[in-house]
């Protein structure tokens, strides 16, 4: 393979990180990542991965300003973000994630790079008229919260001028899997319910607040870290597709059917009580999201998505049972995946 350089933004959070190993798997060894470690356990996700060094956000902005040369990437991968739906201060989100995201972009298309971004499943806001990742859309979507607010500006930014004939944005649903172990409240709910099935035998679901949904019916669109990871090395290796696309599986699946998937991994029976929703999420709260897939198939994607049962297992026998091992630390092949 010809020497291929990447620099990964967010490279030791969860997609970030995921993203490096996938890219390892396939002999891509050539790459920056950035990230803010801070004295958090985010570093132990860099273990074992193939990296040329490790920069910190605001060390490596600055550089690029003043020498814009410093660095040199044939693709750029725009993972970081502050991803908590709950942060409420608004400056700092656009700062972080709307100015960073086009400035960094700015610089990638200079220096002839690709360049492929996170957007985010929550710019759909309720998605009362549906999740479909078409552009023309984009002008009608109200995201509920200030982070998908921060993603959907620069998505508007992108289309308006005329940019997302030339990147790629990827609009994630509800991504779980290896590597999310520093993200706290903001973890997958099967990273959270394995351990709260250790801890106390049970696992907690919220009930339904709404008419037409039973407790632990709600739905959404789960998709394993390892599919999403595959997409983005496809996107790499194939410089000519652009555009906006979502990233999900394409079918919802209720909380029910992911609590008997953590317990049926675990090889557990399931103990599941439903507890009140929280009055302050209530009326933000998402009871379906469902991703439209027919833009990147039709693009030419190849990936073929796990099951929620077989992602589920795969999660938890291989890192999770085994004391949430990391995807570098595991030191697996490529994944295989199985429809």
């Amino acid at each position: 393979m010809p020497r291929h350089r990447l620099i990964v933004t967010g490279g030791a959070g969860f997609i970030g990180s995921a993203t490096i190993w996938q890219l390892n798997q396939l002999g891509y060894d050539d790459i920056i990542s950035v990230d803010a470690l801070r004295s958090g356990d985010k570093w132990k996700n860099l273990v074992g991965l193939r990296i040329t060094d490790a920069l910190h956000k605001d060390d490596f902005i600055a550089t690029l300003r003043r020498n814009p040369g410093a660095y040199q990437a044939d693709t750029v991968i725009h993972m970081g973000a502050c991803s908590a739906t709950t942060e409420r201060d608004a400056d700092y989100l656009l700062a972080n994630n709307l100015r960073y995201t086009r400035e960094l972009c700015d610089w990638a298309l200079q220096r002839r790079a690709r360049f492929i971004y996170a957007s985010s499943a929550a710019t759909y806001g309720e998605g009362a008229d549906g999740f479909d990742d078409d552009p023309a859309r984009l002008e009608s979507l109200v995201p509920l919260n200030m982070y998908g607010f921060s993603k959907h500006l620069f998505d508007l930014h992108a289309a308006r001028t005329g940019l997302l004939q030339q990147v790629v944005g990827l609009k994630f649903f509800n991504v779980f899997g290896p590597n999310e172990y520093h993200k706290g409240d903001m973890m997958s709910v099967v990273c959270k319910a394995h351990r709260q099935v250790i801890a106390t035998g049970e696992l907690q679901l919220f009930q339904s607040h709404r008419d037409g949904f039973a407790d632990g019916e709600q739905q959404r669109d789960f998709v394993y870290v390892k599919d999403v990871t595959a997409v983005i090395a496809w996107l790499v290796a194939t410089p000519h597709v652009h555009g906006l696309f979502n990233l999900g599986t394409g079918q919802a699946r209720s909380w029910n059917a992911l609590a008997h998937a953590v317990f049926s991994a675990m090889q557990r029976a399931p103990q599941i009580r439903y507890v009140p929703m929280p009055e302050s999420i209530r009326d933000r709260y998402q009871y379906f999201t469902q991703a439209s897939m027919t833009r990147l198939a039709a693009a030419g994607c190849p990936v073929q998505w796990s099951t929620l049962e077989s992602a589920i297992a795969d999660y938890v026998t291989r890192y999770l049972g085994s004391g949430e091992v990391t995807l570098g630390v595991a030191g697996l092949q490529a994944p295989t995946h199985t429809g």
